[in-house]
């Protein structure tokens, strides 16, 4: 499979897709998670990003820009993408996790 963007770095990558699905455009951190979904084969870098401007949208691949506090995070989200988050926020990675696409798979 031939790659949309072959020279982009992840860092680079985050930034676009976060301003092509909500309007803000952000700076990165740092990378706080890797994340491997067993059933499908997809491995997903997880940056804690700082908003540095634009306007709150909602595009093709998104349903609703909204701002979450933790616990609302844990109650509105599945665990395998809710994770993603309260790692991020937690400041003790970057973590890596496996799942099956429903549920996290416990660390040997």
């Amino acid at each position: 499979m031939e790659e949309k963007w072959p020279h982009e770095t992840p860092e680079a990558g985050v930034v676009r897709e976060v301003l092509e699905e909500t309007g803000i455009h952000v700076e990165v951190d740092e990378l706080t998670g890797v994340y491997k979904n067993t059933t499908r084969g997809i491995v997903a870098l997880v940056f804690r990003c700082k908003p540095s401007g634009g306007t709150e949208r909602t595009s093709a691949e998104s349903v609703a820009v909204e701002w979450l506090t933790q616990e609302q995070i844990s109650e509105r989200m599945s665990e395998v993408y809710a994770i993603r988050l309260l790692d991020a926020l937690d400041g003790a990675g970057p973590h890596v996790r496996s799942h099956d696409g429903k549920h996290l798979i416990p660390a040997r």
